[in-house]
């Protein structure tokens, strides 16, 4: 049963991560391009400079802030990473000890061998 239900997320997570490789994309590319730009302002000693790249830098950043749905993307790529680590874990045994009444057996048991 566990198996299923981890299949059938795993699934899901599949679906909403090839549904979202555009806006993963864009967000990878817009952020390189962003660190570049600010990269560049820091360097820039000229008034000019400054101001231009940081035009630039606005109007990158505004491009990042439109690929937010790939914030989803890696949801689900940290989700299908989840099941992959999850699917050979065994499951845990019960233990019978923590039962109340295995617990009361046992003691009644010893109660009648006095």
């Amino acid at each position: 049963m566990k198996k299923i239900g981890l299949l059938v997320a795993g699934f899901i997570a599949a679906m909403v991560l090839i549904s979202n490789l555009g806006p993963l994309v864009g967000l990878g590319v817009s952020l390189l391009v962003l660190y570049f730009v600010v990269k560049q302002f820091l360097k820039t000693n000229s008034t000019a400079g400054k101001i231009g790249w940081g035009i630039a830098g606005f109007i990158i950043l505004m491009a990042t802030a439109s690929n937010v749905p790939a914030i989803l993307g890696i949801a689900a790529a940290y989700v299908l990473y989840l099941v992959y680590k999850n699917w050979d874990k065994k499951e845990e045994a019960i233990h019978e000890a923590n039962d109340p009444f295995v617990n009361f057996e046992k003691q009644w048991a010893q109660l009648n061998n006095k």
